[in-house]
């Protein structure tokens, strides 16, 4: 009699099989298939958490190019040529600036809207978030079958930058003028594409945390804070080492 199991077998690996081939449009118009041998260890799960992690860290680089715009001095205190130059440097690797004396994370950005930080607030600000999503993504870009995320690191991650935007619109210099100008409330002429940006990372970082929670059938901790006197919560640390 034949074993049960082989065609169940048979069916996974069919499905997986179909699972690894690529579609695309060839240049002459005609549809090519491609075997892509990597796909086979990845999940539907893997897939999602690859797609939210490059939409949070395109939608992070929209903003600081967006705070650039806003704030030019600040890409110029590093003696950069053009903005490009310094969204550059900021993205090209390693969080650890020599401007930020050691601090990630949390007290990255914390430091950045210090009144004794004279260096770039933008660099400061966006990596410090730059360095808490990368931990809560387990600091890999690419997921398979085997890894694993923590969906209370997603979720503090969320709230972290709900923090950083209270700080970006609340912190000002000695002359009451914002250290950083984001969002324009002027009725004549507003502008909240900052608030978007940011409001749209949170939802995502909050929806895979859902999903990698329900995956696990484990529960997030959620917390309640007031903005005003809120800390950043952990993600891989609170970035002081």
């Amino acid at each position: 009699m034949m074993n049960w199991r082989f065609p169940l077998v048979l069916m996974l690996s069919s499905t997986l099989f179909a699972s690894a081939c690529a579609t695309r449009v060839g240049s002459g118009g005609q549809k090519e298939t491609r075997f892509e041998p990597r796909y086979l260890a990845k999940t539907e799960v893997d897939r999602v958490i690859d797609s939210v992690r490059a939409d949070v860290m395109s939608g992070l680089r929209r903003v600081a190019e967006k705070l650039y715009k806003r704030n030019p001095r600040e890409w110029k205190k590093a003696g950069h040529s053009t903005m490009e130059a310094a969204l550059e440097r900021l993205f090209a690797g390693s969080v650890d600036f020599p401007e930020l004396e050691g601090r990630r994370e949390g007290a990255a950005v914390l430091f950045a809207f210090s009144p004794n930080y004279h260096g770039d607030r933008v660099l400061g600000v966006i990596a410090g978030l730059r360095g808490m999503i990368q931990s809560a993504f387990e600091n890999k870009e690419d997921f398979y079958v085997l890894d694993a995320l923590d969906e209370q690191k997603l979720y503090n991650c969320a709230r972290n930058i709900e923090i950083a935007i209270w700080k970006m619109s609340s912190s000002r210099a000695s002359s009451g003028e914002p250290l950083l100008l984001s969002n324009e409330l002027d009725p004549n002429n507003p502008n909240i594409s900052f608030e978007r940006e940011f409001g749209r990372m949170i939802g995502l970082l909050d929806f895979l945390s859902g999903v990698v929670a329900d995956q696990h059938g484990r529960s997030v901790t959620r917390f309640t804070q007031s903005l005003a006197t809120a800390l950043f919560l952990p993600v891989s640390a609170l970035g002081i080492r």
